[in-house]
């Protein structure tokens, strides 16, 4: 039994996600809860958030026994792109790209 949770938007470039995606990916759920909680990237306290939201999800959709659930799937989309506009000298102006992900996780168990 699958379950799923995706978080979108998030304020995080999709590469400095994916460093932190790619520590969890095939691991148990409670090795990976103790990973993120240990991690110093400014992303993981998210990705720990999204983790337990798909736990839970896992828990309300039928009889599934949480020590046994593992990340099956694990992945970083890349979403829009907030550009803003900064004036600079002689009436020239510089883009400031502030990048988003949606962050997907699927867990299924052993």
């Amino acid at each position: 039994m699958e379950a799923k949770a995706t978080g979108r938007y998030i304020r995080v470039s999709p590469q400095k996600a994916r460093l932190v995606v790619d520590m969890i990916r095939g691991k148990k759920v409670d090795e990976a809860i103790t990973i993120l909680s240990l991690c110093k990237k400014r992303v993981a306290p998210v990705i720990l958030k999204l983790l337990r939201s798909a736990v839970a999800n896992a828990e309300n959709a039928g009889s599934v026994d949480v020590d046994n659930l593992y990340i099956k799937k694990a992945f970083v989309d890349q979403g829009p792109t907030w550009k803003k506009l900064f004036p600079r000298a002689m009436g020239r102006a510089n883009i400031m790209r502030r990048k988003t992900s949606h962050i997907t996780i699927i867990l299924d168990e052993r």
